[in-house]
């Protein structure tokens, strides 16, 4: 956690103004080769930063601060996606076996991404009954003495339910109390599809209890590819500041984020609102269609969706979820995902993307509400 002594002593030798004949230089682009690629641009020289490119942070600083949220750059550590952030969270947080609480349902790959990071996965539930509101009571009892973080999902995936407000001030004060970190994922949170009043905005900058907050390119700007994502880390200052200490050496180990894609951040996130706007009206327009579609009958009803990209089917429980998806590949050549792949407590759960082509989705929703008809109908 601090510099060694060779470290120091160059440090000194260099703000004396002294010049150092370096032995060491491994790093071929300061080595005076002649790159003869004009495509690589700014990118031609390599300089790594273990927390991202200054440019790069105040990129997504500025982001947060378009939306009234006061972040800082050097809150921020950028990341090769959001897998990478949470491996590096459950190592900088967890010793091995300790336990991260995760919401259920939710995204899949949690308990792989525990299990790898030689930590436990406890999930809490959200209450189907109440538009999919965290059950506090749930976490309360995963809060064993191996709990380490809270992880909310931030529109929630696949539900598609926001954050409510209240649970929000009781997550905070749990962690707060018990000293976990608070983990917001908050990939899709650009994404508002229908109204969510009373509903909590970004963690972002949550001063209260330490906590990171995720987001990324895959979402934000519609471009997986890029493999570009950050954290955001606020808390109280003796508890951010070791954090980012602590991240930092993670980071440094792999220094996994691209040079190019951090160049080109401030251009990306400068033009993703077009892209946002698209998909935006494509979940809207799908969403209507479907609901023209199930208007007059009880058989298949789809829930709310507050913001994000998938839309919950509720199907007849007179077979598994996984039947139904077999049932409808094998007979009606539509491919749906069942709810047990994103932890679903109980069976009658489908789960569809919004952001499907329009042509697509009508049929395979047409196909899927006949199937339904036939199988469960009077």
């Amino acid at each position: 956690m601090a510099p060694n002594r060779l470290a120091r002593a160059l440090e000194t030798a260099r703000r004396g103004g002294r010049v150092i004949l370096d032995l060491t230089e491994s790093n071929p682009t300061r080595c005076g080769f002649d790159y003869a690629i004009p495509a690589l641009g700014e990118a031609r020289e390599y300089e790594p930063d273990p927390l991202g490119l200054p440019a790069a942070r105040q990129a997504v600083a500025q982001y947060y601060c378009d939306r009234g949220i006061a972040v800082r750059p050097q809150q921020i550590l950028m990341t090769a996606g959001s897998s990478e952030a949470y491996g590096y969270l459950f190592r900088l947080l967890a010793n091995p076996g300790d336990a991260v609480l995760v919401p259920r349902p939710s995204y899949p790959l949690f308990e792989f991404l525990a299990r790898i990071n030689d930590v436990e996965a406890a999930p809490y539930a959200l209450d189907a009954d109440h538009a999919w509101r965290i059950d506090l009571a749930s976490v309360e009892t995963q809060l064993s003495e191996h709990a380490r973080a809270v992880v909310v999902v931030n529109p929630n995936n696949p539900t598609g339910s926001l954050l409510a407000s209240e649970d929000r001030e009781r997550l905070v004060e749990i962690c707060r109390r018990r000293g976990l970190a608070l983990i917001a994922d908050e990939v899709f949170l650009d994404y508002g599809v229908e109204s969510a009043a009373g509903r909590a905005s970004s963690l972002a900058g949550e001063s209260r209890a330490l906590t990171f907050t995720l987001n990324g390119l895959s979402k934000l700007a519609a471009l997986p590819q890029m493999k570009l994502g950050w954290m955001v880390a606020a808390g109280p200052e003796a508890l951010l500041a070791d954090a980012m200490r602590r991240l930092e050496v993670i980071a440094d180990t792999y220094l996994s984020v691209g040079t190019p894609v951090q160049h080109a951040l401030p251009a990306l996130l400068a033009g993703s609102g077009a892209v946002r706007r698209q998909i935006l009206d494509r979940c809207g327009a799908n969403l209507r269609h479907l609901d023209e579609q199930t208007a007059g009958q009880a058989l298949l009803r789809r829930l709310p969706v507050e913001a994000g990209w998938s839309v919950v089917l509720r199907v007849p429980s007179i077979q598994t979820d996984e039947e139904w998806a077999l049932e409808l590949l094998e007979r009606d050549g539509v491919l749906i995902h069942p709810g047990h792949f994103f932890d679903f407590a109980s069976e009658g759960y489908l789960v569809a993307s919004l952001i499907t082509r329009p042509e697509v989705f009508r049929e395979g929703m047409s196909r899927l509400l006949t199937r339904v008809q036939q199988r469960a109908g009077p």
